[in-house]
């Protein structure tokens, strides 16, 4: 299929590519053409396993091209993609001036009868406002389909080929017709394809993120009730998820969510609550809880090191939000770091990824370590702020030899408690005193 995808940011690409790998030809549009250029020349702007190989094959098999040409990728298209960006106001509130920009250029350049997809995540009504963009535009047939997606970073290209499910928002036949074809060679597992109206579509996406956001916030205040009353959380969180009704995933205790779904769906649907007169007191004490559990971590700290922390030198193993990505949207070490910096800390950072999005954000305010070990040489203790897989099993005598004194505090409870204070370190996790 003759397919277009506007917008070359993270979920863009992914699409762009993953449609290609099943052999349909792709357009990818963008109007940054240094951005454009440098990705065909394999310099992929974002990290996610697997999607730099993906690009450079199906570049090479004639199958995904990059363009900054929106009406020639329109008329050359049946289906079009908006992936643009929708940045949030404080409110919540998305801008989605963009996504109507791309709504206009492409009313402006139909052709034919087109499949217009929303696929950056926007409020309920969106599609209702794009098909009137268009319409405004151009007196050719089209329709306008809510798909929202939903990649997990670090794993986005495996969730594209293999999704646990497709939603397709969408009262035409014929536009339903087309995305089905479309995406079956993406559920031959027999994952299911839900169609649905466009609105029912678009909330999909918020009440998916915000209810593994209550998960998530949930698990931290079982844990902090854990510390206050000597229970063990990593315990309590196995007796829970043996009961298949709860299940095992989103109720690992640690420092809270963040990247660019979690923290900007939740605020968007308690923005889309308040202006239609409806309360969601659990969501919105999940987003409280979540801003709370780093305070907590920077508590602990203090507690062990005072106020002033002039002179301290502090290891941190993890800046990305998660692992498996480099990016630092919303990301627990920005909270932790610029407390710990206000208060006259140096940092020596390290992590695999996500050096250049850190830079942006901190600077030369912190030292950027060419190893794990390396930033933990002479510091007072040692932060695990990202669970990426190399600190899973660290040689730990190393790690008492390089560091000034053996303090480690745990944001993602990596490590065996019993094992850590009988290897004489001083171990704080969360959810357990």
């Amino acid at each position: 299929m003759k397919v277009c995808v506007i917008g070359t940011g993270y979920v863009g690409l992914v699409a762009g590519a993953c449609l290609a790998e099943m052999g349909n030809n792709v357009i990818c549009v963008d109007n940054d053409t240094k951005k454009l250029e440098m990705i065909s020349q394999g310099n992929i702007p974002i990290y996610e396993p697997g999607l730099e190989d993906l690009i450079t094959v199906n570049v090479g098999e004639g199958r995904l091209k990059f363009s900054s040409d929106l009406a020639d990728a329109v008329e050359k298209s049946l289906i079009c993609f908006i992936a643009v960006g929708t940045p949030q106001g404080e409110d919540g509130s998305a801008d989605l001036q963009y996504v109507m920009n791309v709504a206009e250029s492409i009313g402006k350049s139909i052709n034919g009868y087109k499949v217009i997809v929303d696929k950056s995540t926007v409020p309920v009504g969106t599609a209702e406002k794009v098909a009137e963009i268009i319409g405004k535009y151009t007196k050719e047939s089209f329709d306008v389909v809510s798909n929202p997606e939903f990649l997990k970073q670090g794993a986005a290209v495996e969730d594209f080929l293999r999704p646990d499910r497709v939603i397709i928002g969408t009262n035409s036949e014929k536009a339903k017709n087309i995305m089905l074809e479309l995406y079956e060679p993406f559920v031959r597992n027999q994952n299911p394809i839900i169609t649905m109206d466009t609105r029912s579509a678009e909330m999909v996406k918020y009440a998916s993120n915000s209810f593994l956001a209550v998960k998530i916030s949930y698990a931290n205040e079982i844990a902090n009730l854990c510390e206050a009353v000597g229970a063990d959380a990593n315990m309590v969180r196995l007796g829970m998820c043996a009961d298949t009704r709860i299940g095992t995933k989103f109720l690992y205790p640690g420092l809270g969510y963040g990247g660019s779904c979690f923290p900007k769906d939740v605020k968007a649907i308690l923005k889309t609550a308040r202006d239609n007169g409806a309360e969601c007191p659990i969501i919105e004490s999940a987003n409280k809880t979540n801003r709370h559990q780093r305070e907590l971590f920077i508590k602990k700290i203090l507690k062990r090191f005072g106020e002033d922390l002039s002179g301290k030198t502090f290891a941190v193993w993890g800046l990305a939000f998660k692992p498996k990505t480099n990016d630092m949207r919303e990301a627990p070490s920005i909270t932790i770091i610029n407390a710990l910096l206000e208060r006259g800390a140096k940092i020596q950072a390290y992590d695999p990824k996500a050096y250049d999005c850190a830079k942006i954000i901190f600077g030369d305010r912190i030292e950027y370590m060419n190893s794990s070990y390396e930033a933990l040489r002479d510091a007072d203790c040692m932060l695990l702020i990202t669970e990426w897989n190399e600190f899973r099993r660290p040689d730990f005598d190393r790690i008492k030899k390089c560091l000034k004194t053996p303090i480690i505090f745990d944001g993602r409870n990596q490590y065996n408690y019993d094992k850590m204070i009988k290897n004489g370190f001083e171990y704080y996790q969360v959810g357990r005193k």
